[in-house]
């Protein structure tokens, strides 16, 4: 795995990135060779051809990225890979469209583009294919042997299970407490703990993790250094779990691990760059969405009696409380019987015009106006209702934490997970929130809004 925008990678995405990028333009360039009546030299090198070339692959991995062809990478229906491969090949034609119209010196000649779009189809499905058959398999896979198998040792397991793109397996467990030969999530229990120094020459892990339910007493530790010291890697369950799951554990989480921790907490310069991007990029929205916002509130009039916008507090940085506005996309008075509760999957709640509003978040643009004040950022853990905030953080330790940075429109929690109805799915999210909050950096901010764009157009997670 490779660390970039400071979260981690699996190295078969960005390998098979970086090969199609190669595709791609391998694609056009032959196209050019194939069907140009001109020198394609002097296209290529001095008509601006690469530039040309380079335009319409970045709409192609664009596309690519929003059908979720970067995360799902195994293929396992041909045809749906048919179909998505159609829709990005259209992207990339509309991208030349609109390009025709701003600048005609930025399209590639219609034939060229034709020839190459068959071509690039052609290569990049049977690259997908061969790629998810064969080159997966050969890359191998790093082995994890874990010593413990205490909660979040198990909550690894689990998450490596279900992700086999991420390139890791467990070889094992060591366990004092755990019968030999047991089965816990594809992998077996090996021994105890004391035969850890054979285990790991015998099996040689790539890593060692430890995750004792009980450290005293328990913690091989003369045997954990001589391993370090001849070359194994050795890292505790709660870094694994932060590197595969993109979140911080809770279930072990101790208030020294916070308090001497030399990363956790908002740096002062980011918080600067941050603030910065907001007042830009808020602008610039409120500029370009006035149309959009404009039909939402007709939509919303036009739906169901009562106002067009409908605000309500939220708690904020160091817990301030504030309005946050958003477009109705409930009916008059719907809390009057309930009282505050969270959405929910068919809330009942919500009109008919508001579901196509939540399925777009079109509801929250006029959060735009809050970030323009202040009182929120683009990016960030969402507000909460204090209402529900004296709740949780009397059921959940270190809750209000996250109210050490401005709240956001959307966050690391809102790409990763869905709406939380429960607490189950608020410790979740705050699990998220911690990462955001530990790894906050102007690459993540970016990444993040690049991430919620997608989520966005795929209409994923909204109730």
């Amino acid at each position: 795995m490779v660390r970039l925008f400071r979260i981690f990678i699996p190295a078969s995405e960005l390998t098979l990135f970086a090969s199609e990028i190669v595709l791609i333009l391998s694609a056009f360039i032959l196209a050019v060779y194939i069907d140009l009546p001109v020198d394609p030299s002097v296209f290529l090198l001095y008509d601006g051809g690469m530039a040309r070339i380079a335009l319409v692959a970045l709409s192609v991995i664009l596309g690519l990225h929003f059908m979720d062809l970067y995360t799902n990478i195994k293929v396992t229906q041909r045809i749906l890979l048919l179909q998505q491969l159609c829709l990005v090949t259209g992207i990339a034609f509309l991208a030349q469209g609109l390009a025709s119209y701003l600048n005609p010196g930025l399209t590639l000649p219609r034939r060229v583009m034709i020839w190459g779009s068959a071509l690039m189809f052609v290569l990049i499905f049977s690259w997908r294919v061969f790629y998810s058959s064969y080159v997966l398999r050969m890359m191998g896979r790093q082995r994890i042997l874990f010593v413990g198998a205490n909660p979040v040792v198990q909550e690894i397991a689990s998450h490596l299970a279900t992700r086999p793109t991420l390139g890791l397996e467990v070889a094992g467990y060591l366990d004092d407490d755990l019968p030999e030969g047991q089965e816990l999530n594809n992998a077996k229990v090996i021994g105890p703990v004391s035969t850890l120094r054979q285990v790991a020459e015998a099996v040689k892990p790539s890593r060692i993790v430890v995750g004792l339910s009980e450290r005293r007493g328990r913690m091989p530790v003369q045997e954990l250094l001589d391993l370090r010291f001849a070359g194994f890697i050795i890292e505790e369950a709660a870094t694994t779990y932060e590197t595969v799951c993109r979140r911080i554990s809770t279930k072990e989480l101790r208030p020294a691990q916070l308090i001497f921790s030399g990363e956790i907490g908002p740096n002062p310069r980011t918080i600067s760059y941050h603030r910065m991007a907001d007042l830009l990029a808020a602008a610039i929205g409120v500029i370009l969405l006035a149309p959009v916002m404009l039909v939402v509130a007709l939509s919303v009039k036009l739906s169901s009696p009562g106002p067009v916008l409908y605000r309500q507090r939220r708690v904020g940085l160091d817990g301030m409380l504030f309005f946050v506005y958003k477009f109705r996309s409930m009916w008059v008075d719907a809390e009057e019987r309930t009282g505050p509760v969270w959405a929910s999957k068919d809330d009942p709640r919500i009109t008919p015009a508001g579901r196509v509003l939540r399925k777009y978040r079109l509801d929250e643009l006029p959060q735009l106006f809050n970030v323009l004040r202040g009182e929120m950022s683009l990016v960030g853990p969402r507000p909460e209702r204090p209402e529900f905030v004296k709740t949780l953080s009397e059921q959940i330790p270190f809750y209000r934490q996250r109210e050490c940075v401005r709240p956001g429109i959307t966050g690391w929690a809102q790409i990763n997970h869905k709406y939380g109805d429960t607490i189950e799915d608020t410790i979740r999210k705050l699990e998220y929130d911690l990462y955001y909050i530990k790894n906050m950096s102007f690459s993540l901010y970016t990444y993040i809004i690049f991430q919620t764009l997608k989520t966005m157009l795929l209409s994923e997670g909204a109730q």
